[in-house]
């Protein structure tokens, strides 16, 4: 599948920046999936679609951790900053 959002011309991309974007995009689109549901379940008066929109978005969030696990597994910047921010307490800014 072709992206319209690449700033270089793909064939002047490596195959790891290629896959990279994959995810990094794919990831941006199950986010905003799980946005679009929360808000239309928030919205929603009828309790059995409300409670499908809430099951969809939570589908649309493991969607979203298995990109970002790839990503962690794939890109030692993302591992790095992820095993230094993630599951961690106190103030993040500070961290």
């Amino acid at each position: 599948m072709a992206s319209d959002q690449l700033h270089a011309p793909r064939e002047r991309l490596s195959k790891k920046t290629l896959m990279r974007h994959h995810a990094i995009v794919s990831l941006m689109e199950e986010l905003e999936a799980v946005d679009w549901y929360q808000q239309r379940a928030d919205d929603c008066e009828d309790e059995a679609l409300k409670a499908i929109l809430l099951h969809n978005m939570r589908e649309e969030i493991e969607h979203a951790c298995m990109a970002l696990e790839w990503l962690r597994r794939n890109d030692e910047t993302f591992e790095k900053y992820l095993r230094e921010f993630l599951f961690t307490e106190g103030d993040i800014v500070d961290h």
